[in-house]
């Protein structure tokens, strides 16, 4: 029996890692448990725009981030040379440098840090001086406060903006077959989970599961302990990169009894 990995990134996303995958011998399928929707009101986006120069450092947390921030970018406007642009892992990194940010303003957690989060970036940020300089933190509506928080507590001026919102997914008839045949089948499948809020999606998705018969790949300690908690029999954890899930994949036996 062989095992479909269930790629549940937001489409943009699933799309290449699914390619990848394949590529890699996989069998793999996107089935985005997010979705990614601009913000409501533009206004604030276009300001920060206006602004972006007067910022010591402009944080983005994930690939979509950067994508919807740039989404609104005023004409063919240049990243200012006097601000750094923060990223917490490879996806959101690569996000940037397409779109334009010098390597020499990115500031990253390098390819092979144990982790890819707002902790392994405060690594790179903390020696740096921050009391009374300008920290712009572009996400999505909610998440975590601990960077903000902790840029404040050393004296920066951080301001949060909201660059997009995520809504529930809207499954094709194809994807709906998807998620039918991962629910009929759970040891014929892996979930690939890059996000919490997939996890509630898909728990949302079908009500009253029981998850014991399931298998994931989390790509953050965080990730891994929401799964586990939801149900999930089977939960292994991988760094946030294409040689790790595949890695995490091969040892996978075929077969799972919880």
């Amino acid at each position: 029996m062989s095992i479909q990995v269930l790629v549940t990134r937001p489409e943009a996303q699933a799309t290449g890692w699914v390619q990848r995958l394949r590529e890699r011998g996989f069998d793999a399928a996107s089935l985005p448990l997010i979705g990614i929707a601009p913000p409501a009101d533009p206004a604030p986006v276009l300001a920060a725009w206006v602004r972006l120069a007067d910022y010591r450092l402009a944080v983005f947390v994930s690939p979509n981030a950067a994508e919807q921030f740039f989404a609104l970018r005023p004409g063919a406007a240049a990243w200012p040379a006097g601000t750094l642009a923060g990223s917490t892992g490879p996806g959101t990194s690569q996000a940037l440098r397409g779109f334009g940010v010098p390597a020499a303003s990115l500031v990253a957690p390098a390819a092979d840090a144990p982790q890819f989060d707002s902790e392994a970036l405060w690594a790179l940020l903390a020696p740096m001086a921050w009391r009374d300089e300008g920290v712009l933190i572009v996400r999505g509506e909610g998440g975590r406060d601990w960077l903000a928080d902790t840029l404040r507590a050393q004296g920066a001026h951080v301001t949060p903006l909201c660059a997009y919102h995520r809504v529930a997914p809207r499954f094709t008839p194809a994807q709906q077959s998807q998620l039918d045949a991962a629910l009929a089948q759970p040891a014929a499948h892996v979930w690939l989970f890059s996000s919490s809020e997939a996890i509630a999606a898909l728990v949302a998705a079908a009500p009253g599961r029981a998850w014991r018969m399931a298998r994931a790949i989390a790509t953050h300690p965080r990730i891994a302990s929401t799964a586990r908690d939801a149900g999930f029999g089977d939960v292994n954890l991988a760094r946030p990169e294409l040689d790790a899930v595949a890695a995490c994949l091969q040892s996978l036996p075929l077969t799972f009894a919880p």
